[in-house]
């Protein structure tokens, strides 16, 4: 019998669910509509990584510094960083309104012999049920959602005393409207024409200033800058377009 969804929740577009729905199968083709997270992947593993093995004073030589904790990945799509995190000692949770995604990320970590759980839940449900992470991962996600402010409140409060929560998004300058719009969807083609917003961009301020009211604050920020030589993105401090952050909720 067909079931019917639930509705979805006040943060969710539903536009934007189903523009991600309909990518699914994508998620894993490394030449296709996904190939730019595929490129600034290993910039935001770092910076992940980095940041969490100085957070808990881990041992940044082994291969699992994440080891024992809880990472929440909010909107994880495909699984881009739900399975490096998993690879890198973490027990992962993956969370995507578009519920292909979900099917296309617990095939995937199945073939790749990998215990993460997926979900297609809303975090706001989560926090609502009082569910908390050591880590809490919103990446590339701030900017497809209806209600900033809900979002990043229901994130932060899925986010321990001692933990670390991470966003990664564009910042709204005529900058990242002239290379992530014009340049990445209509010149370059990197992404689907339509996949961004210029209005739902944030600033770095927006972000700082809301987690801050939540109790979150920020300890490191670094720009992602794409290197067109080498092909590679490059932590910089240049935060006019990528950007990504790390904010801690202080200990209980």
């Amino acid at each position: 019998m067909h079931r019917p969804h639930a509705p979805h929740p006040a943060t969710a577009d539903s536009d934007e669910i189903a523009r991600f729905d309909a990518l699914a199968e994508t998620w894993w083709d490394e030449s296709g509509p996904m190939a730019p997270l595929h490129r600034l992947n290993p910039t935001r593993i770092a910076f992940i990584r980095d940041a969490a093995v100085a957070h808990w004073r881990r041992d940044p030589r082994i291969v699992d510094p994440l080891k024992g904790l809880d990472l929440l990945d909010v909107g994880c799509g495909g699984g881009l960083i739900t399975e490096p995190m998993a690879r890198l000692g973490a027990r992962v949770t993956g969370l995507d309104l578009a519920e292909r995604n979900v099917a296309a990320a617990q095939a995937h970590a199945a073939l790749m012999d990998l215990d993460i759980r997926y979900r297609a839940t809303p975090v706001e449900e989560l926090a609502a049920a009082g569910e908390t992470f050591d880590i809490v991962l919103a990446l590339e996600v701030v900017e497809h959602v209806a209600d900033l402010d809900l979002f990043l409140a229901a994130a932060a409060r899925c986010t321990r005393p001692g933990g670390l929560l991470f966003v990664a998004t564009l910042n709204r300058t005529a900058k990242s409207f002239a290379t992530a719009i014009v340049g990445a969807e209509y010149v370059l083609g990197w992404v689907p024409r339509g996949t961004h917003q210029w209005r739902r961009f944030v600033r770095p301020a927006e972000i700082v200033g809301r987690l801050q009211r939540d109790g979150l604050f920020t300890e490191d920020m670094a720009g992602m800058t794409y290197a067109p030589l080498s092909g590679d993105w490059q932590l910089s401090r240049d935060v006019s377009v990528n950007y990504i952050l790390c904010a801690a909720r202080p200990p209980a």
